[in-house]
């Protein structure tokens, strides 16, 4: 048998997110998991319960819809989880606050940059004002040509913040990959 090079202490895994979420599953669902193979089977045993609650946990902002929350769970991968679903992705992304790093940027050319998640919601908010004023709205498509860098993070999340779909391509595909 193949010994692990690491295994965590307890206390850590306890207090990960998995096992925060192990314990608070427990409570929710009155049971217990030894293990994370336990939660594992609850998870296939009662897939719609088990999404339904992670749903909650993890505080998804947005409507679930109404039960069904898994239809075909056993045809997975063609499964569809929370039909009745609505939320932005976008606002699930900016809803940290704070000064702590949300990107961190270290181009070709060494410059680097750091945007903290205010910063994030700052240049987003201005972003998506800029498209809102040229007429994008919900259902819109936006197109751009953006290298790698944090003004594409920002673009894509304004983009979607405004309910629009945002495609876009770095100039570094030269021009017969972004045609292509």
């Amino acid at each position: 048998m193949i010994q692990p090079l690491w295994t965590p202490e307890k206390a850590r895994v306890t207090q990960s997110t998995l096992g925060l979420f192990t314990q608070w599953m427990a409570s929710a669902a009155g049971q217990s998991f030894a293990d994370f193979d336990d939660l594992h089977r609850y998870s296939v045993d009662q897939s719609a319960e088990f999404w339904s609650r992670l749903w909650d946990f993890t505080h998804v902002i947005g409507e679930k819809g109404e039960p069904p929350y898994l239809i075909d769970a056993e045809r997975m991968p063609d499964a569809r989880f929370f039909p009745g679903a609505q939320l932005n992705f976008a606002e699930n992304l900016l809803a940290k606050r704070g000064a702590s790093p949300a990107v961190v940027f270290w181009g070709e050319d060494k410059v680097k940059r750091r945007l903290t998640w205010d910063e994030l919601r700052e240049e987003v908010a201005r972003a998506g004002q800029a498209l809102r004023e040229v007429g994008v709205t919900a259902s819109d498509r936006v197109a751009a040509i953006l290298p790698n860098m944090p003004e594409g993070i920002v673009s894509v999340l304004a983009a979607a913040a405004l309910g629009a779909v945002c495609s876009s391509c770095s100039p570094d595909f030269g021009v017969e990959g972004v045609l292509d």
